[in-house]
């Protein structure tokens, strides 16, 4: 498989795109000239539109950053499949990500249930290798991205943004040098569960703190979904970069494990955190209007630059009715606007949040690696 480590795009002026970039089909979310600026702006604006039409004209300019997508899986199963045309056998394809407004897509790469853990590393290098070669399948439709300005250069080419992650944890099997190795091939989000130093119940072991501090240099941030509260509590403490909870919504609203309670909530808006609310009928209710009340809430406790969407599409998990698939986007939007959220908000909620804090992490990453040495320790050393 050829190497798909791109080199960092500079943005193309408008109707200065290359020829590939020109050919293809842009969709609702190409760049924007400054006349469609206008136009976007005041159809949002016009007193006669619709809800949904004022959610299309916003979405247009502020794409959806979708935090979670398990199609990487889901296409592991068939035989065939053409993305850019669309595929009925799974929930995102381009053509509904394009109907849908989404712009950002994280690929989880989570691993099966059951999966012997010295198995681990082996099936999470497996799940990369077929997101990439997904990928460089549908160059016309799709675009790895390893940073917030490769995600704006991606938008700007008409493509979807693949952000590589979230991975689970046990694929480090106790290494740091194995963190490295996944950030070299694009990951960008770990799962902080499901292992010895992250996922007990006495919260963040000596390793686990070092763990979070490397990932602080390289630019990898942590999800925190699922982990229990010490973790979530000291892992707010210590990070330099801001964290996501890739799957959370309220406790309050409804009691999910992987949900967050008010005082999390508020712990996360105070550390500048991100925390992804997903489409689940499990999580948030079998309905878009429950979706909503779960957006409002997450945002009346962390605040509107804490609050983001995540779809869990191809996940095997249950949606509400009106969010079946990739393409429900606009619906929720125009939903948020009958019950008064202001066009900032919503331009945080679908993209902003998701790019403040990627391009937090890439700061950072930047000024840790002149200030701290890779470090080589392993559990033992500390845990043992």
């Amino acid at each position: 498989m050829a190497d798909l480590h791109d080199e960092p795009h500079t943005l193309p002026e408008v109707g200065e795109l290359d020829d590939e970039a020109q050919a293809a089909p842009f969709g609702p979310y190409a760049p924007l000239t400054a006349e469609e600026a206008a136009e976007a702006v005041q159809a949002a604006h016009e007193p006669e539109s619709t809800p949904l039409e004022r959610a299309r004209a916003l979405l247009a300019m502020h794409p959806v950053a979708d935090g979670y997508s398990g199609l990487p899986s889901a296409l592991r199963h068939l035989p065939c499949y053409d993305l850019q045309l669309g595929e009925s056998a799974v929930d995102t394809d381009v053509p509904r990500l394009r109907r849908g407004n989404v712009g950002a897509l994280l690929w989880s790469l989570h691993l099966p249930e059951g999966l012997v853990a010295d198995r681990a590393v082996g099936a999470t290098l497996e799940q990369l290798d077929l997101a990439r070669s997904v990928i460089a399948a549908h160059p016309e439709g799709l675009r790895l991205a390893r940073s917030a300005g490769q995600i704006i250069d991606a938008r700007n080419c008409g493509r979807v943004a693949v952000v590589l992650g979230p991975a689970t944890a046990a694929a480090l099997d106790d290494s740091l040098g194995i963190l490295r190795v996944l950030h070299s091939l694009g990951l960008r989000v770990l799962t902080l569960t499901g292992t010895s130093w992250a996922g007990g119940e006495a919260g963040l072991t000596r390793f686990g703190e070092e763990v979070v501090r490397e990932m602080n240099r390289l630019g990898v941030l942590a999800d925190l979904s699922g982990a229990c509260d010490l973790t979530v509590g000291r892992v707010l403490t210590l990070s330099k970069t801001p964290v996501l909870c890739t799957r959370s919504a309220a406790r309050a609203l409804r009691p999910h494990p992987a949900n967050l309670s008010d005082e999390l909530l508020a712990g996360l808006g105070e550390a500048r955190g991100l925390c992804l609310v997903p489409l689940t009928a499990e999580q948030t209710g079998p309905g878009l209007r429950d979706v909503a009340d779960h957006l409002d809430h997450v945002r009346a406790m962390a605040g509107p630059a804490c609050v983001g969407l995540s779809g869990l599409y191809d996940s095997g998990a249950a949606h509400p009715q009106g969010l079946a698939d990739a393409s429900g986007y606009p619906h929720l939007i125009a939903e948020l606007l009958r019950r008064g959220w202001p066009e900032t908000d919503i331009a945080l909620l679908t993209w902003g949040n998701v790019q403040r804090v990627l391009r937090t992490a890439d700061f950072t990453a930047r000024a840790a690696q002149d200030r701290r040495v890779p470090s080589t320790v392993r559990i033992a050393e500390l845990d043992g």
